[in-house]
């Protein structure tokens, strides 16, 4: 790029510039969470130049949250076609049934590849990998690490990427995807910590930036999960998918809301109404508290929706105390740290109140099982993907697993792209970066008519009151209402801080523009689809409907908002039928 002097520079009044240089690499990916950095070590092996920029250092990713375990067929006695089904049935039929498989294949391997690098998985007693039983599966297939199996993969994924070299800027924020025509040429990025805009060149960008959980109120997602990278995509001209369907957990801890894993109820915990019942045999009665996830949510909020919660209070009891202090201690050590903690309650001793809580997101970025969306040379992997492997219903375990089976495909696929894209076009790319300046420095320079922060508050209760884990027709559409107002205002008030180093105000705002652009998406999706199924449970039409709702949800970005497509579910493997636990 020319080194020019026509950039805005920053001034004693405040301001964003671009940096003089441009920087290049053949494969940027996007997120240093588990999807991004399996991807980044497998172009890297395939002999691609890559570098990883994320928005906090890679151990901070949401990544290494996650409790329970990962998934797959290890033993003798269980199946690849077992826990494909196990998926498909757990995805009430909406999940793609060939790419189900390949998740249900590549399992055994992803997990053995991770116990060689170095994962100090939990053991049974014959020295094998131990495994636990999670909802929804027939077999307990659930391979953990105590109840830390994100943190020992997040971990042992960093530690062999810096071993092999590979390049990480951290605290960059991506703030634009450059796209001529159908083929993305790189990235806008801002360095937080210097507060300058740099264009990194690429032949192939992965978006591996999580999920969007952070526009609910109530949610188990850390504050980084607000949807960047969907966002940015989905502004670049790719669709995403099936994004009416958001997963709420069943157990969250009352008051923060923090994720008490389903290694809980894997061990034997048990949930009690106020009343002292054992409610889970009215709603599953053979699956009892192992019944997959939106089925168990749903439970419990009926339970106290009806006055059935502890003491009149909204939420119930989740149960270990019979478990014994020393199988607490071995198996749920981090949930134990935690409840004493955040709750004041050793669940050694006592029960753990708990309520259903925003989770996951089964859709993302609408792609092929290499990670390929619709603009060429953009890819993606992990929760900001839909592959889709989840349909309407994660089962706990998958997640895990998705992140190192798609994670490690979009990376070989990005790095077998590279040799082949053009020449990089870098006059695009300085053009790209003088509007991001301008940009920027627009959204410093307009008045602050509503603080960004109290709108991102308002949009999390709308979220969560009108498309929450129960959802009817009226109530949706004046949640979109609301939701489209905010957009609005949104649009035309700045911030109060004009600094360009660390102004976590302008990111915190960048961040709210992909919020609430998705949950545009989620409201329009979840309003047309006139049935229930899986997490999408609607009052006013209570039923599945296969004949007409057997299918898939594109959102397109339109001038007047999102253009909604539908596309037929990828079936052949196994039959739909009803779901029953």
């Amino acid at each position: 790029m020319a080194g020019s002097d026509d950039f805005p520079l920053s001034s004693s009044t405040g301001g964003f510039e671009g940096a003089r240089e441009l920087l290049a690499h053949e494969v940027v990916v996007i997120g240093g969470g588990l999807a991004g950095l399996r991807a980044a070590l497998a172009a890297a092996n395939a002999g691609a130049e890559v570098a990883v920029f994320t928005k906090v250092h890679p151990i901070r990713s949401h990544s290494v949250a996650a409790q329970g375990g990962i998934n797959a067929a290890l033993r003798e006695d269980d199946s690849v076609e077992s826990h494909a089904f196990d998926t498909v049935k757990g995805s009430d039929y909406l999940a793609d049934q060939d790419a189900v498989m390949l998740l249900a294949s590549e399992a055994p391997d992803r997990v053995r590849e991770m116990e060689h690098w170095g994962t100090v998985f939990s053991r049974a007693e014959d020295g094998r990998i131990a495994q636990r039983p999670f909802g929804g599966a027939g077999y307990p297939r659930t391979a953990y690490a105590q109840d830390r199996t994100g943190h020992n993969l997040l971990h042992t994924l960093f530690e062999t990427a810096l071993g092999q070299g590979i390049r990480v800027y951290e605290e960059y924020f991506i703030t634009r995807i450059v796209v001529s025509g159908d083929r993305c040429l790189g990235v806008v990025a801002l360095n937080i910590r210097e507060g300058q805009l740099h264009s990194i060149q690429a032949r192939s960008v992965v978006i591996a930036t999580g999920g969007y959980g952070r526009i609910f109120d109530r949610s188990t997602n850390a504050v980084i999960n607000t949807g960047d990278g969907a966002s940015l995509a989905y502004r670049a001209g790719a669709p995403i998918e099936d994004m009416e369907f958001v997963q709420f957990h069943p157990t969250t801890l009352y008051g923060t809301n923090i994720l008490m894993s389903e290694g809980i109820r894997g061990e034997g915990g048990l949930l009690w109404n106020g009343e002292g019942e054992r409610f889970m045999e009215r709603y599953a009665p053979k699956a009892m508290e192992l019944a997959p996830r939106d089925i168990v949510a749903r439970s419990i909020q009926t339970e106290i929706d009806e006055g059935r919660g502890i003491d009149g209070k909204p939420f119930v009891h989740l149960d270990i105390t019979h478990l014994g202090a020393e199988h607490v201690k071995e198996r749920l050590p981090g949930i134990r740290e935690i409840c004493i903690n955040f709750a004041g309650i050793d669940p050694i001793e006592k029960p753990i109140p708990i309520q259903p809580g925003q989770h996951y997101s089964m859709g993302g970025l609408a792609c092929d099982s290499d990670g390929a969306t619709e603009v060429t040379g953009l890819l993606t992997a992990g929760e900001a993907a839909c592959v889709s492997v989840h349909g309407a219903n994660r089962l706990g375990g998958n997640s895990l697993l998705e992140t190192l089976v798609f994670g490690r495909r979009a990376g070989v696929a990005a790095a077998s792209q590279a040799p082949t894209a053009p020449e990089p076009d870098e006059a695009l790319m300085d053009v790209a970066l003088r509007e991001e300046v301008a940009r920027m420095n627009g959204i410093l320079m307009r008045p602050v008519e509503e603080r960004h922060a109290d709108l991102k508050e308002r949009l999390q209760k709308v979220m969560f009151e009108h498309f929450g884990v129960f959802r009817n027709g009226p109530v949706m559409k004046e949640g979109l209402e609301m939701v489209q107002k905010i957009k609005a205002a949104l649009e035309i008030t700045g911030i109060d801080y004009h600094g360009s180093v660390f102004n976590q105000a302008l990111v915190g705002y960048l961040e709210m523009e992909s919020m609430v652009e998705l949950a545009e998406v989620i409201a329009m999706g979840a309003i047309a689809r006139e049935e229930s199924r899986g997490s999408h449970s609607r009052i006013d039409f209570p039923d599945r409907d296969d004949e007409r709702w057997l299918k898939h949800t594109f959102a397109y970005v339109g001038e007047d908002g999102p253009i909604i497509e539908y596309r037929e579910v990828t079936l052949g493997h196994f039959e739909v039928k009803e779901r029953v636990y």
